[in-house]
């Protein structure tokens, strides 16, 4: 088994970082012989060819990743976060025949993002104003050549902030235009391979739309946040996040495991 991290927009994977390990790290005591992090790019994966930075890009591109990474016979157990939850329906719709054996979709936002609370106030962002970003980019390029050159690199040498906070807001512009229906096509072909975890004051994916899709699916296991965590929780609760999902995975790991090896399983839960 697999276990592969589907993360928010990529400006701010560092943010995740600490969930991803603890996940990780837990679950490699078990039975998951290996695990990945396909957060935004990585080296010889071949991402979609066009608008690589675009939405459309982003699913081709973790495709393309387990493709070139992952063997076809591996079975997977994908997470979500946020937009990420988004990627798995999709990568579960365009190539139905992986291996999934459980997707958990945390504060997915999967649905109306434009409408929600939260995507009202920043879809005028970032589909209008993330052009004042490479307002720096211009005006460095009215400079000369040796001063050009040398804020160029003092900007890349610091954090290459301004042509990721572009991508990222650039990525954050489609999120709102392009995640508009549910797709409760893909959602009903996989259902028993899904868990939604919504929060309770969850602003880019409301209550509304949790008691909706609960009422969709009646079959569902749709789970609603009680411990209070925010939709970023990465912030402040990343270690309570972590252990809860690991929960859920020794739970589906230990119902497939065969007799004996369950007993060993439960005992080694039990030891840590």
């Amino acid at each position: 088994v697999q276990i592969c991290i589907f993360t928010v927009n990529p400006l701010f994977v560092n943010f995740i970082l600490c969930f991803c390990f603890i996940v990780l790290i837990l679950s490699l005591f078990y039975y998951v012989r290996t695990a990945l992090l396909a957060g935004e790019r990585s080296n010889g994966a071949s991402a979609a060819e066009d608008d690589v930075f675009g939405l459309d890009g982003q699913v081709e591109h973790k495709l393309a990743f387990l493709r070139n990474h992952v063997p076809r016979e591996t079975s997977l157990v994908l997470i979500g976060h946020s937009i990420g939850c988004y990627i798995i329906l999709e990568m579960m719709k365009r190539n139905p025949e992986q291996k999934v054996l459980k997707a958990l979709l945390l504060f997915p936002t999967i649905e109306r993002m434009a409408q929600s609370p939260q995507g009202k106030v920043m879809t005028p962002v970032l589909c209008h104003m993330r052009y004042v970003v490479y307002l720096p980019l211009f005006l460095l390029s009215l400079l000369p050549d040796r001063l050009k050159v040398g804020l160029i690199r003092l900007i890349f040498n610091l954090c290459g902030l301004f042509p990721r906070a572009a991508n990222a807001m650039y990525l954050g512009g489609q999120e709102m235009k392009k995640v508009l229906k549910r797709d409760d096509t893909t959602i009903g072909k996989h259902l028993d391979k899904l868990i939604f975890y919504y929060g309770a004051t969850d602003h880019w994916c409301p209550l509304q739309y949790y008691h909706e899709i609960k009422q969709d699916f009646p079959l569902g296991d749709f789970r609603l946040c009680e411990n209070g965590f925010r939709h970023a929780f990465v912030l402040d609760a990343g270690r309570e996040v972590a252990e809860m999902v690991f929960e859920w995975i020794c739970e589906d790991l230990r119902s497939r495991v065969p007799g004996d090896q369950n007993a060993s399983f439960s005992a080694s839960a039990g030891r840590l």
